[in-house]
């Protein structure tokens, strides 16, 4: 007798892979979190004239979210997630 979930559950191998333009959002949005850091440190660097340690926060978050992002990538690529391709092919 099968039980029908109304598709709640699936069976792993039945399950959807991740959207291409998913992926590219993420890495579009990492890239602009990266850059906004980097112009709040160059205008606290500015502003604050080495007073304060906002610039050096900021520029903490930004190797750490570049950090991530190049962490997030390698996952992907061992999980299978992400396609490698050679460029030019």
């Amino acid at each position: 007798m099968a039980c029908d979930n109304g598709g709640l559950f699936r069976a792993p191998d039945e399950a959807e892979p991740v959207n291409d333009s998913l992926k590219i959002l993420i890495v579009v949005a990492f890239l602009l979190v990266i850059l906004w850091n980097l112009g709040s440190a160059l205008y606290y660097l500015m502003v604050d004239r080495g007073q304060s340690k906002r610039t050096v926060n900021a520029l903490t978050r930004r190797i750490g979210l570049s950090v991530a992002l190049i962490l997030l990538v390698i996952l992907g690529i061992w999980t299978g997630v992400i396609q490698p391709h050679g460029v030019g092919r």
